[in-house]
């Protein structure tokens, strides 16, 4: 199928309410939508850059650049048989994964469509048990002002059927949070997400967590380190998790091959897309290494994604993949709604990304727009 044309939008939504981390407080969240049109069909990615060069050094506007000057260039008027063929059409481009996952994911839904499958059953069609039907999900909790409101919030999402919980620490926030969070709810699975606050030198810290229970430790050190994390494994008991670190599947077998990691998050976009998601997932279950889907505040483009990888068997551990009204009051595509009694959201079945946009909303949101032919 000849892609015809490329067009990509500029967005930018309010959040229901502030989400905070290590690099700060987050109240907007802009992104890109990329349609690609081929034959009839439009498939729909989204990269989730955002407007600081904070969890990546990708930017809306770096992202804008790389896609309209060098991406999409590369794959107007290309013959699209599969999904995989854009990774060698992209390879000019050394880095900005955020970008390229865009292209990827809109790739695989147009072919999931074409096909008459939906992408979860592309993604899975190596597999003989094929995808899950629901998944188990978890909430990410930003830093709120005080311990006594962050236990409020996940009192909140306990309420709301969320079986799972991510905290958000950063030096000074850390200790005495994960403490009262467990004291406050004794068997519920706690996570904690450092997003490469803290050095090797800060072991003790996380040494001081040891008898929580955390059902793992997710990027405490830099974020472009494997080797420290190797070091800081086996000082502590909890399950040590690798997010910002693994940037493909090569960075996975790296961190495998020296025992920096106990679980690794696999968000699609932070490693240029599904295509190379999956290797990763692949890589892991042959070693025995847990894996779980990260998320970025997408829209309900981003999550039906997630959602599709998600599905694959290797994914054993909850996902934030959060419902749509965590982040959004009116999104630009079909709202995924929590199943409360299991802490599951439902994948989507029809073909391709299997949700429907909202034109207007879209429009309502976009700051720019152009389209490439």
């Amino acid at each position: 199928m000849k892609v015809e044309r490329i067009d990509l939008f500029h967005i930018s939504q309010p959040l229901v309410s502030p989400f905070g981390t290590s690099f700060g407080m987050q109240l907007q969240r802009d992104s890109l939508i990329l349609a690609m049109h081929a034959e009839g069909l439009t498939g729909w990615g989204e990269c989730v850059a955002t407007n600081d060069p904070g969890y990546s050094y990708e930017t809306v506007q770096t992202a804008w650049h790389i896609l309209s000057d060098f991406l999409i260039p590369a794959l107007l008027g290309k013959d699209l048989q599969e999904p995989e063929d854009v990774v060698g059409w992209m390879s000019s481009v050394r880095g900005h994964p955020l970008a390229k996952a865009s292209i990827d994911q809109a790739a695989w839904d147009i072919t999931a469509q074409r096909d008459g499958l939906s992408m979860a059953q592309k993604l899975a069609a190596p597999y003989p048990q094929g995808p899950r039907q629901r998944v188990k999900v978890g909430v990410s909790i930003g830093t709120q002002p005080s311990i006594d409101e962050t236990l409020k919030v996940i009192n909140d999402y306990l309420v709301k059927g969320y079986g799972r919980i991510k905290l958000k620490i950063k030096p000074g926030h850390d200790i005495a949070l994960a403490r009262a969070a467990r004291n406050a709810f004794p068997v519920l699975p706690i996570m904690l997400d450092a997003n490469s606050a803290y050095q090797l030198k800060d072991a003790a810290i996380f040494q001081a967590m040891d008898e929580l229970n955390l059902l793992m430790l997710e990027q405490p050190l830099g974020y472009e380190d494997i080797y420290d994390h190797s070091q800081l494994r086996p000082m502590i008991k909890s399950p040590l998790c690798l997010d910002e670190s693994i940037h493909s599947a090569d960075h996975a077998r790296f961190a495998i091959a020296i025992g920096a990691c106990d679980i690794i998050n696999i968000k699609p976009s932070r490693v240029s897309g599904w295509t190379e998601a999956r290797k990763i997932h692949d890589l892991c279950q042959a070693a025995g290494i847990g894996v779980w889907v990260g998320g970025m505040l997408e829209t309900g483009i981003g999550r039906a994604a997630q959602l599709a990888l998600a599905s694959l068997p290797g994914f054993t551990l909850p996902g934030d993949i959060s419902a749509t009204e965590r982040y959004y009051a009116h999104d630009i595509a079909t709202p995924f709604m929590l199943n409360g009694e299991d802490s599951t959201i439902d994948v989507p079945s029809k073909p391709g990304l299997g949700v429907e946009i909202d034109a207007k909303q879209l429009k309502a949101v976009t700051l720019r727009q152009d389209s490439f032919a």
